[in-house]
């Protein structure tokens, strides 16, 4: 079975060569016996948490009317992470279905490796024409067309929500008159399937900006969350917990007495606590820029423009007869906290953070209202768009096709998925840290600090405040998720960091300069 390594744990992990796909190439595609070519449009939002949509019901005043349609007549993947809560590792992964350690791009500032293979280009050797439209954000600012598309439209960096600037194949232009980039690259993306030629099977990917910070809504969604109640989680306050001079220890243990400590005692990290000061933590957000409140209705406001865009998108489908057969995927880049821990931003591997939407609607090939519980990750997206169109991923993809998963089959799959972060120069605050997460546990490690790891049980402690690292019941499975961790990184090459050299400012009020 391919990349069974990935399905039952550390026992059947004899993986595929991390380096295949540079010395193999670009092969011709082995398209599956029987399939038929779907068209695919593949939608991908940034920032976009996992439980910010209508229909999950956390935000209890977030409509999301296109969003809820897709899950409605099509399938909920509710388990879906990525492995790297960052934007151009997480696109790196998607295009490429390997790890972030495997194909290098590891933060958003370091330029693409020249040997990376994306899927799309294993459609157009099918006969596919595809088409890219958006945020690219690999390789730094580059906005150059990227090897895989036939037609190509993307801005630099993280682009601009009014009056952007297009490279549209080659050749850049500059929109005015208050252009929204959500509707401009919708719009595009609509009259390029208008004026597609011939019959041959497509392939759209939709990228957008939004809802990256700093949010800013589409005029006509201005005000409409306005003085709505804000949703704060449980672990936005600094813990209360009773002062007490000498502290009062437990006589059996030596430590501080239950209930007395809260950091202490429940073992919250220390980098935890500096970084809620940081502008990556309520208590400094983005320098004092913005406020939380407005922060979150801005964050919500903005969102309301790519549902809109789905909403196109589907009737454009609709009207052409193409809703029923064509395969929708849409997905979130990397998740966003929202004062959980104290924290905004993402990078790290709590849930708000790791965590992302991720829909599929496809009438022909899915049942309505199908929700996938499994354990799904951007590695997946190759197989599973290549498996769609009729061929069989490469071996050397990490990833693992879902679309038995979307089809209700039943099929052998993984009880773990894995996580990486680095280090970034320009963002400090944040450590190098991997990753296990079974559907009930997760373990976090962290590496080149002076700091506690992290062990919760996520069916008992949904929010994850209570870190049971030092718990003497759980200690077996803390170390066998300490061991399929490295197990992991042994078998696909990811024992060694993979610097980058960085030069810059560090972004942090407390430590600034230039180094």
């Amino acid at each position: 079975m391919k990349n069974c390594w990935l399905i039952t744990g550390a026992s059947l992990w004899a993986a595929a060569s991390c380096t295949g796909h540079r010395e193999a190439g670009l092969q011709e595609p082995e398209p599956v016996e029987d399939a038929q070519p779907r068209n695919i449009i593949f939608i991908l939002s940034d920032d976009h948490r996992y439980d910010f949509m209508g229909f999950t019901g956390k935000v209890p005043w977030l409509e999301t009317p296109n969003m809820d349609r897709l899950a409605l007549n099509g399938a909920h993947l509710r388990n879906a992470f990525v492995t790297t809560s960052l934007s151009s590792p997480s696109r790196a992964s998607i295009l490429t279905g390997l790890y972030s350690h495997t194909h290098k791009v590891v933060d958003n500032q370091a330029p693409l490796p020249g040997n990376l293979i994306f899927f799309p280009q294993y459609l157009q050797q099918a006969g596919y024409e595809t088409a890219f439209f958006g945020k690219w954000h690999m390789g730094n600012t580059d906005d150059r067309p990227q090897p895989g598309f036939d037609h190509w439209e993307s801005f630099r960096g993280q682009g601009v929500y009014y009056n952007p600037t297009l490279n549209i194949n080659g050749k850049r232009t500059q929109y005015s008159d208050s252009t929204y980039i959500t509707d401009l690259l919708t719009d595009h993306a609509i009259q390029w399937l208008e004026g597609r030629k011939g019959n041959q099977p497509f392939f759209l990917y939709l990228s957008h900006k939004a809802v990256h910070s700093e949010f800013i809504p589409a005029r006509r969604h201005r005000g409409m969350y306005a003085g709505k109640e804000i949703i704060y989680p449980p672990s936005y306050h600094i813990p209360e917990y009773e002062i007490t001079t000498p502290p009062t220890l437990d006589p059996e243990t030596g430590k501080a007495a239950e209930g007395k400590d809260f950091y202490g005692e429940r073992r919250l990290p220390d980098w935890l606590k500096h970084q809620r000061e940081s502008w990556h933590g309520v208590d400094y957000m983005y320098h004092g820029a913005t406020g939380f409140e407005k922060f979150f209705v801005d964050y919500c406001e903005t969102l309301m423009a790519v549902d809109e865009s789905i909403g196109r998108v589907m009737e454009y489908l609709k009207e052409n007869d193409l809703l029923n057969s064509t395969l929708i995927v849409y997905m979130g880049d990397n998740g966003f906290s929202f004062g959980e821990h104290g924290l905004i931003d993402k990078r790290q591997f709590y849930e708000e953070s790791a965590r992302v939407p991720l829909l599929a609607h496809c009438p022909d090939l899915i049942k309505k209202n199908t929700e996938v519980n499994q354990l799904v990750q951007n590695t997946d997206i190759a197989p599973t768009l290549l498996e769609a169109a009729g061929l069989n991923p490469p071996e050397y993809m990490q990833g693992a096709s879902f679309l038995p998963l979307l089809e209700g089959k039943e099929t052998a799959w993984r009880d773990k998925i894995f996580y990486e972060y680095y280090w970034e120069f320009h963002f400090p605050q944040t450590p190098t840290m991997h990753g296990v997460r079974s559907e009930r546990y997760k373990y976090i490690r962290y590496h080149g600090i002076w700091d506690t790891n992290e062990f919760y049980d996520l069916a008992e402690d949904p929010f994850e405040t209570n870190n049971l690292i030092d718990s003497p019941e759980h200690q077996n499975i803390i170390q066998e998720f300490l061991d399929d961790l490295y197990t992991w990184l042994e078998e696909t090459n990811g024992m060694q960091i993979p610097l980058k050299r960085t030069m810059g400012t560090h972004i942090d009020h407390r430590n600034a300069g230039t180094y």
